[in-house]
């Protein structure tokens, strides 16, 4: 599994970034790194958007449990994938389960161990703020793109070679 380096440098990455996070801001007092990019160290109980934040408590099991089961298939997937003839060869498919399975884990870790999700990354236009967000977003994020990618560019591959 050439690839599942990825997933670790995802974690390390998102973890440390995390900590410095805490070490170094405060909540919800806004740096400005330059226009329209803050950091700014939030939490979150939730899932993506803050979604089932207020849920009063029983979110972080089920969030643990299902950021678990979604990681060891990726895991499976992953090893699968470079065991198969016809997509070992497949880098964009591999890379993006990577990404994802490390950002999964990432976001993992803090819930399993605090029960909500560091974030601290903040994109604005004027007065329109996106929510906060981390490397282990970011990284599940660009993982979903490549997975999209690699869909068309398959889907064209194929219909490419049954024309053929």
């Amino acid at each position: 599994m050439k690839w599942l380096w990825l997933s670790v440098l995802t974690v390390v990455l998102d973890q440390l970034t995390k900590k410095m996070a805490e070490a170094e801001l405060l909540l919800h007092q806004p740096v400005a790194l330059f226009p329209s990019f803050n950091f700014t160290l939030m939490y979150n109980k939730g899932a993506a958007f803050s979604f089932l934040s207020e849920a009063g408590g029983w979110q972080r099991i089920f969030f643990v449990a299902l950021s678990t089961i979604i990681s060891i298939f990726l895991f499976f997937w992953l090893k699968q994938i470079t065991r198969d003839e016809k997509q070992k060869n497949n880098s964009l498919l591999q890379i993006a389960i990577a990404f994802i399975l490390g950002g999964a884990i990432g976001n993992l870790i803090d819930r399993a161990m605090t029960g909500e999700v560091v974030d601290f990354i903040q994109v604005y236009y004027s007065t329109y703020y996106f929510p906060a967000f981390n490397i282990a977003d970011s990284a599940i994020t660009l993982g979903a793109g490549l997975l999209i990618l690699d869909m068309f560019l398959t889907t064209k591959r194929d219909k490419t070679a049954n024309n053929d």
